[in-house]
This record gives C-alpha cells, structure tokens and sequence, in this order.
C-alpha cells in the first residue's frame, strides 16, 4: 500500500490553529489595491478560519 500524500498547494494555504481549527489567508490582495480602501486591505491582511462547511474537503487535502 502506498504513502497517502498531503496535496502540495493545501499545505502551503492551510495552517492547523492549536485547538484545531483550519486557518486561511484572504482573496484579494494581490493586485489592484488602489480602489481599494485602507481598512478593506488592513482587514484581508488578518487571517480567518476555514468554514465549517469547507473543513472536511481541506482535511482531505491535508490528509489529516
């Protein structure tokens, strides 16, 4: 039986909170930032937590 391997881009998005949770950076901060508001961008600048609807499909990616 083969490694069950951890999807490479997954492991670079997600990170496991210490109780658990899945943590996520957000969209839309890449490019065209000047329409975009101070507080708008200083808010995609924290992270947020993965929904729970969205928790078991990013497991499995992770494999854990």
């Amino acid at each position: 039986m083969p490694k069950v391997k951890t999807k490479s881009s997954a492991k670079k998005r997600f990170a496991l909170t210490g109780t658990g949770k899945i943590k996520r950076k957000h969209a839309f901060k890449s490019h065209i930032l000047t329409k975009k508001s101070t507080k708008r961008k200083h808010n995609l600048t924290k992270t947020g937590l993965v929904h729970t609807s969205d928790e078991g499909r990013v497991r499995d990616m992770l494999k854990i």
